[in-house]
Parts: C-alpha cells; structure tokens; sequence
C-alpha cells in the first residue's frame, strides 16, 4: 500500500471515529413535543436552548390546543411524538384509551422534590409540572360582603353580576359540581339537583364566557362584578381592573394539572424521560415561575410576594385544594354539556 493510500485511509478511519463518538446530534436524534405553543419566546430560553445544549439532539413540535392534539395521538395510536404536554381532564382521557406510557419512576429522579399532588396524579402516567386553580375572582370595590365560600355565588346581591365559565371549558364541569354541592349532593350521582341549583343561580349569571379575554373583557366594561375563573388569567384582569380580588374561598379552590405523558409509541423515549426530568429541575421551575411562565411543583422554589401573588404556590395553598375525579367527570360531561345547553342555551 502506497504511503498516499495509507494517509487517506487513515484520515477516513479518524473521521469516521470522530463521527461515531459525536454526540446525539450528530446522530439524528429528534426529540418530538405536543403542546399549546404559548409563551414560545420565553421557554426557548428557558427550557429549550439549554435542554438542545444538555441532550445535543433536534427538537420538533406538534402544536393546538387540547382536544385536537389528544386526537391526533389517538388517530395514530400513541404515536408521532415522544412527550406530550395536556391539561388533566384531557390526559385522564388519554390515561383511558392507553395512549400514555406507564413510567418508571426511578428514571426522573426530580420527582423527589416535587409536591405529592403532582408526582403520580393519574395512576402511574404522568407527573405534573406545574398546578393551578379554578375559584371565584370579584371586583373587591363592587362585592360587599367580601366572597369567602362558594354559596356566595347565589347571594341576591349577586343578580346579574356573574360569568360562568362555558361547560366545554376547563372550568365549565366544575360549575356543575359546586351547584351539586350547593344542593348538598354529588352532582355524578345526582345531575338533577345539580341543574335545579344552576336554575337558582341562573338570575346572577350575565353572561358564560369560553375563552379569558371574553371574561376580562366583561370586567372591563363593568357588566360583571363576579366570575369563575383560573388563577393563570388574574394577571391579565387586574390589568384591566385594578380593583380585581382571588377570593379566599373556605372550602378551597378546585386543582387543575397541567401533565407531561410518554404516549405508547414514542420514538425517543430515553430522550423523553431526560426531558421530563429536566422540566421539573429546580433550576427551570424557578425560572418558569419569576418569568411568569408556569406556576411551580418544585418545592424550593421560592418567590417573592409579588411573584407568588399569580400562582398557586406554597404548601398550605396547594394542601388545601380540592381535587377532581376526572373518571367521573368525563363519563358524565356529554349528558351535563346537552343540560347546560338547554338551560343557558348553546
């Protein structure tokens, strides 16, 4: 072999060593993400750019909103992303129809700092990466007495002041519940009494809203003094009004989880697992909760009043809400929908 031949062998040979010792990247390993989409900005610099430096891989993403990014995985049967990003009443779904990975535990080792409402809240699926609330929100300068259970929502000081969230909404099947319990029964076990309390409080409602901007647009203009809301929106209504006020509610507010799930068929499921993991470090939940991202899980997490003011954040916070058999609520949510339609009107 000519000395010539030996070089470029030799040079190939290095070159493919090289090669075959490079990270993930240099490997074609994509990471593929379902989620809404929202504050894109912000958890590029949060979560993504350090996360491509840590795994060096690509990643993708598939993004809507709940329902039609649910179907998709379902239509092609846990497959085409490696981590999925859903509200608890719809991962419940997904938990369901077997769409979702069992996890090992022992494979996210951030799990341990975490709250315990958030570590296995759906039977062994996915953890939570950040909680919130469903509650009351009133205008502190118009509602006297101040709001402090939900039973004040049917005071007669409260005719037509209110918004409810609409019944296809997050928030919209809770409604129906409280009416139960202002009836003094399990609104799974008996809708009707459930519904005759809605009729009671139907003189209050002014309006049902389906989307947030619609509900802090009717505080805005004054046409309520009163809604159902998630805690994530109060921000954005006390912009709008200033006066804006998160009842302390005695019974306590409703959880609502925000999940990640490993569907059945992911590509990348070790990548996925590092990614989870990662969400849920300390390190980015602090930065997701100062940047007004998510609200945290991470117990170490600590913010300043005016900070923690937007989240649900703290143990006696998170310790006293209220959690929500979705089983049930999914089970009965087509028959509630039909009801509520006919009692507000579609």
């Amino acid at each position: 072999m000519n000395t010539t031949l030996r070089i470029t062998l030799a040079t190939a040979l290095s070159a493919l060593s090289m090669a075959s010792a490079a990270p993930a990247l240099a490997q074609g390993k994509t990471l593929t993400i379902s989620w809404w989409g929202f504050n894109g900005e912000k958890l590029e610099e949060i979560i993504l750019k350090p996360f491509r430096e840590q795994c060096q891989c690509e990643i993708v993403f598939e993004t809507g909103n709940n329902a039609d990014r649910l179907n998709k995985i379902q239509i092609r049967n846990g497959g085409g992303v490696d981590v999925a990003y859903f509200s608890d009443s719809f991962s419940q779904i997904g938990v369901e129809a077997g769409l979702f990975q069992k996890l090992d535990r022992s494979r996210l080792p951030n799990l341990e700092g975490i709250y315990d409402i958030a570590k296995d809240p759906q039977g062994g699926h996915g953890p939570a990466y950040t909680i919130g609330r469903v509650g009351i929100t009133y205008d502190s300068a118009k509602v006297d007495p101040p709001i402090t259970s939900w039973n004040d929502l049917w005071r007669e000081d409260m005719a037509s002041s209110l918004s409810l969230p609409g019944i296809t909404t997050t928030a919209g099947p809770m409604v129906v519940m409280k009416a139960g319990d202002h009836a003094g029964v399990d609104a799974f076990a008996d809708s009707d009494a459930a519904f005759a309390a809605l009729e009671e409080l139907k003189p209050n409602v002014v309006k049902n809203y389906n989307t947030g901007s619609e509900m802090i647009n009717l505080f805005s203009t004054g046409e309520i003094k009163a809604a159902i809301a998630q805690d994530f929106t109060l921000a954005q209504i006390r912009a709008a009004m200033p006066t804006a006020t998160w009842a302390e509610l005695e019974e306590g507010a409703i959880a609502t989880l925000n999940t990640i799930n490993i569907p059945v068929g992911a590509a990348e499921p070790d990548l996925a697992y590092e990614y989870i993991n990662f969400v849920l470090s300390p390190e980015i939940q602090q930065k997701l909760a100062e940047e007004g991202v998510d609200a945290p899980v991470v117990k170490s997490v600590t913010l300043t009043p005016e900070q923690a003011a937007l989240w649900t954040y703290g143990a006696d916070v998170i310790e006293g809400l209220q959690r929500i058999d979705y089983q049930k609520m999914n089970a009965a949510k087509t028959g509630w929908i039909d009801r509520w339609n006919e009692l507000f009107g579609s």
